[in-house]
């Protein structure tokens, strides 16, 4: 069909410079429009003259729809200007070029065209002949070309990586925008790029990349790395990655694909790690896992051809010492000088290591059977070179090194067992100079510590543990007074195990704890039994280890095991040694304080081996010091012992503390100890740690120390005479015998000696001349042992000036001369036995009044805690009072309180409301209106009128905690219930079912 719209008119002459299109046939221009797979449109002025149907395809309408529309209509208005300008151009005279817009649907929809333009004549006026192909798919199509080829270079970039692409044979490489990005070529290429002469590929490397591509299988991935050559000079490492495959579309040869990844950082990071895992950040000497992998290789060798190996373990605990101390710098500095050492006295062939933070090695290869004598040369130089001064700052440090040596093969076949050979030996070294080498008993032994940390962690649960007593005897009364408590352990596998063993073991396996509040609870329910069995009370004491007490909270665990147990506190000690309080004063005064005040006695054990400060220990709250069994050993056989020994009781007593001896096993120590003022005593030679049960039988029967230990008055007076002729001592035998002395004789100033620890002697008479030791010289020995002694020289040899010496230093109290005479001499002995009762007499009452004033402490110190307890019960009896009585107050009745005589004791508010005031006076008897309600019986009730309305009336007896009188209470309710307003006449009472 032909439109009227659609017909061409005859057409003029053309106008210059167009192309005549009316010379065709009308019907023929129709049919060619028509036909037509591009969309044509024919613009006159602007508007869509003419249409064909593929343009009105595009559009989706009908041809007629178009015609006589703006052309702008249907182009997105971001393309106007330029659909515009093509316009002007082509008016100009200039030829029409295709360009690309969006067009627009009558739907709104929009695709993209591709327009060519064309000047002609239609009329002979000009108008535009447009040819518009729909070109969205290729406009698709070449966005995510865009978009892939953009993600590429951005994942490039991103991930420091680039490609290219290879054609093979030829060679030839195309670099994508990353790898040029990459190696900073800003601009492609002038000429192809070829395989083997990459300009970013190093010299030496050209050859490698191609002959890989060159030997590349078809299909098969591959990689390897090189180093890349960047614009600037600087070299990257790369991981190559690249594949080859057959051409496609009928090329001829393969094609390949490349990516290269900047691994540079990466390797970086592995060589970090690489060092860190096998060597030493601060030294930078091999590690543990690096030096046992060189022990591994080096044995292995050593089989091979036949050689042995010594290892050298090296321990310097002044690295440590130094960073507790001065801090890591300096430790760290320490350790690095060492290491240089270290260094320096190896050689190529042997290997050194730094193990720990203090711990070195140094393996050393030789040939034949392992020297001892060499071995021991060889650590020995090492010792002295790694010892000598380390300045740090200003000052010089002097490191202590111990060594441990281990031989391959004889002392392990393996790395791991070679250097725990050689760590065990150097675990003894700083008991044998600093060098030691390894012992297969030292490793059996550290394998028994392992098995009986294991057996020990179910010793509890199996009971296998016991605590035995061993009683404290008081040295005043005799009686026993006290017991400590002793753990053992009979275990079914090692048998009785000392606590000297296993009680390390415990520590150092982190059991401790727990065996500490075993031995305490099994304490407090033993001193609970023997209370119950109604036997004499004693405090158990009991031994906290150092780390319980560092790391745990005594208090609150002894506090805790007493709740428990119901046990009393009086009856419990607590004993810690110097060591434990010394290493935090403060924490362990607070916390001394806190079992002080609940009653718990504080025993400072094992004193003297200690080095704990005077100061800190007067700041303490200790109650008694024990003398450690060293000095108790050693009491009798030395003057420098007893005066160490004297030393502490005096200081103790000075402090208000008491003091017991431990490990008293002769009756010389005890004599001895007693002559000195000790307290008590405990050790083997009253009796052994018992069982709970043997120590409940001696405290009924009331075992003590022999009665001529603790009764002194009923001794005699006991003379010792040393001479070394038989015929003097038996004269003063004869002259003194009549005044009714006990005699103790000796030949030699060591038999003296013997009879001082043997018996207590208060006067001593010693010749000067004796073979062996003078006079003076044993009289000096048994005052520096006995003090309270009195002690006379009778003499021939007249040596003044040492006996002069002697008088001066109270070693002699008076120097007599041979021949004497009998009265003289019986009348200076008898002054003597004056001069030691008198003195015994004031050490008497001083011990007294020093017992005395302890006891006056302890109960000053006891009646404070009492005033303080009873001050808190007091103020909380008055703020449980100040809130009854705001109780009572807020009352809706009135209330009244009597006392046993009657008088009135408390109004509360409400009676103060509603009573007359001349009725209630305050500590007198109520007023008379009140009188019919005082009359009731405890109990009962009765109705009272109070300004004309009935008040119930309520009276009750008040009793105090133990049942005694505390005076009466009353009640008045007002208004009354309905009940109490038909209850009988006024002021009549009844007697409540109460108060039947």
């Amino acid at each position: 069909m032909r439109s009227r719209d659609t017909a061409l008119p005859a057409s003029p002459p053309p106008v210059p410079g167009t192309q005549a299109f009316g010379s065709l046939a009308p019907q023929h221009a129709a049919q060619l429009l028509a036909q037509t797979q591009a969309g044509l449109v024919l613009l006159d002025g602007g508007n869509v003259r003419l249409a064909n149907p593929a343009m009105a395809r595009m559009f989706g309408c009908e041809p007629q729809q178009l015609i006589g529309q703006p052309w702008l209509r249907f182009i997105a208005k971001a393309d106007h200007l330029q659909v515009l300008t093509q316009r002007q151009r082509r008016l100009a005279g200039e030829p029409g070029k295709a360009y690309d817009v969006r067009c627009v649907r009558p739907d709104g929809s929009e695709f993209d065209g591709r327009v060519c333009g064309q000047l002609v004549d239609i009329d002979g006026r000009p108008a535009n002949l447009l040819t518009l192909f729909d070109v969205s798919e290729q406009k698709d199509a070449l966005r995510r070309a865009e978009w892939h080829a953009e993600m590429l270079a951005r994942s490039e970039a991103l991930c420091r990586s680039g490609s290219f692409e290879l054609a093979w044979p030829s060679g030839q490489v195309v670099s994508s925008s990353g790898l040029r990005m990459l190696v900073g070529e800003v601009t492609p290429a002038a000429g192809p790029e070829l395989i083997d002469a990459l300009a970013w590929v190093p010299a030496d490397e050209r050859s490698l990349v191609a002959t890989i591509w060159r030997h590349a299988v078809l299909d098969e991935p591959f990689e390897f790395q090189h180093r890349v050559l960047c614009a600037d000079g600087q070299l990257l490492t790369v991981l190559h990655r690249g594949v080859l495959h057959r051409a496609k579309d009928g090329q001829v040869g393969q094609r390949g694909i490349a990516i290269l990844q900047d691994i540079t950082q990466q390797r970086l990071a592995e060589h970090r790690i690489h060092e860190l895992a096998n060597f030493d950040e601060v030294t930078g000497l091999p590690n543990r896992t690096n030096f046992l992998d060189q022990i591994d290789a080096h044995t292995q060798a050593a089989r091979r051809e036949e050689c042995g190996l010594t290892l050298h373990v090296i321990e310097v605990p002044r690295i440590v010492e130094l960073k507790a101390s001065m801090g890591f710098g300096a430790g760290d500095t320490l350790a690095m000088a060492i290491a240089a050492r270290l260094r320096q006295f190896s050689d190529e062939r042997e290997a050194v290591a730094h193990l720990g933070d203090s711990e070195f090695a140094l393996l050393q290869r030789h040939e034949g059977p392992h020297d001892v004598a060499a071995a021991r040369a060889r650590a020995q130089a090492l010792q002295t070179c790694l010892q000598q001064p380390v300045l740090l700052g200003a000052t010089d440090v002097f490191p202590l090194c111990l060594i441990g040596i281990a031989a391959f093969p004889a002392d392990g076949a393996g790395a791991e067992e070679l250097l725990e050979a050689a760590q065990t030996a150097r675990l003894g070294a700083a008991a044998t100079g600093g060098v030691a080498f390894f012992r297969p008993e030292a490793n059996a032994q550290a394998v028994r510590e392992l098995q009986l940390a294991a057996a020990l962690r179910h010793a509890i649960e199996r009971n296998e543990l016991t605590v035995l007593y061993q009683p404290q005897v008081s040295l005043a009364s005799g009686h026993i007074i006290g017991a400590e408590a002793l753990l053992r352990w009979h275990s079914p596998d090692w048998g009785q195990v000392p606590p000297t063993e296993f009680i390390p073991v415990a520590e150092r396996a982190g059991l401790i704890g727990a065996i500490d509040d075993w031995v305490l609870r099994q304490a407090c329910a033993q001193s609970l039994a023997w209370q119950r069995q109604g036997l004499p009370l004693v405090r158990i004491g009991v031994n906290f280890s150092p780390l319980q007490f560092q790391q745990g909270d005594v208090a609150q665990q002894v506090q805790k095991a007493l709740l428990d147990t119901g046990a009393d506190p009086s009856c419990l000690g607590v004993e810690l040694t110097e060591s434990t309080l010394m290493d935090d004063p403060a924490r362990a005064a607070t916390m001394l304080r806190e079992l002080k005040s609940i009653g718990i006695e504080i025993s400072l054990d094992d004193f003297g081996t200690g080095y704990s400060s005077l100061s800190c220990l007067r700041s303490l709250p200790i109650d008694v010091v024990k003398v450690d069994r060293s000095f108790v050993n050693d009491v009798t056989a030395g003057p420098e012992s007893a005066s160490v020994t004297r030393s502490i009781i005096t200081m103790a007593h000075g402090l208000q503390m008491r003091v017991i001896a431990e490990g008293v096993e002769t009756e010389a120590q005890l004599s001895l100890l007693l002559a000195k003022g000790c307290d008590q005593i405990q050790g083997y030679w009253f009796s052994p740690p018992v069982p709970a049960d043997q120590l409940a039988r001696m405290l009924a029967e009331q075992r003590c120390l022999p009665e001529h230990l603790t009764t002194r008055r009923s001794r005699p007076r006991t003379l010792l005479l040393v001479d070394d002729e038989e015929n003097i001592v038996s004269a003063l035998k004869r002259l003194f015998r009549r005044d009714g002395y006990r005699i103790v004789t000796a030949c030699s100033a060591a038999e003296g000696l013997l009879r001082l620890a043997e018996t207590e002697v208060d006067v001593i008479i010693s010749d000067q001349r004796m073979p062996g030791m003078t006079g003076v010289e044993f009289l000096r020995q048994a005052k520096a042992l006995y003090p309270d002694t009195v002690r006379m020289t009778l003499s021939g040899f007249t040596d003044l000036q040492s006996i002069i010496d002697a008088v001066n230093e109270g070693a002699v109290y008076k120097f007599l001369t041979k021949p004497w005479d009998d009265e003289r001499l019986r009348a200076h002995v008898v002054e003597a036995f004056r001069r030691k009762e008198l003195a015994d007499e004031n050490r008497r009452l001083d011990r007294e009044v020093t017992g005395a004033n302890r006891e006056m402490a302890e109960l000053n110190a006891r009646l404070e805690r009492l005033l303080g307890q009873q001050r808190e019960q007091a103020a909380l009896l008055q703020t449980s009072a100040g809130g009854a009585h705001e109780l009572l107050d807020g009352l809706p009745q009135a209330v009244l309180g009597l006392d046993p005589e009657g008088l009135l004791a408390y109004v509360n508010e409400t009676a103060r409301q509603w009573l007359p005031a001349e009725q209630l006076p305050l500590g007198m008897p109520p007023g008379p209106l009140l009188a019919p309600a005082l009359a009731l019986p405890p109990g009962g009730t009765g109705t009272l009128l109070v300004h004309g309305q009935r008040c119930r009336a309520w009276k009750r007896s008040v009793y105090t905690p133990d049942g005694r009188p505390r005076g009466e209470m009353l009640v008045l309710m007002c208004p009354p219930t309905p009940a109490s307003s038909t209850a009988g006449p006024l002021l009549q009472a009844t007697v409540s079912e109460t108060a039947r």
